[in-house]
């Protein structure tokens, strides 16, 4: 159970930093927003998903 909430942990910090460095690249790119709003949305909503699950497992944990 340690194992899961160390992963859960490390991808609910590492996607931010994947996010922060991937939209400008994407906002850049010449088709811009319109093209890759989905993959942006995509990222958001996979951290968004990502704190429910740390607080559940940080629940079991403690």
């Amino acid at each position: 159970m340690t194992i899961a909430f160390q992963l859960a942990v490390f991808a609910s910090i590492a996607t931010p930093f994947l996010l922060v460095i991937g939209v400008p690249v994407v906002l850049a790119s010449p088709d811009g927003w319109s093209s890759s709003r989905n993959v942006v949305f995509s990222g958001a909503s996979l951290w968004i998903g990502l704190v429910l699950p740390v607080g559940i497992l940080n629940s079991l944990i403690s």
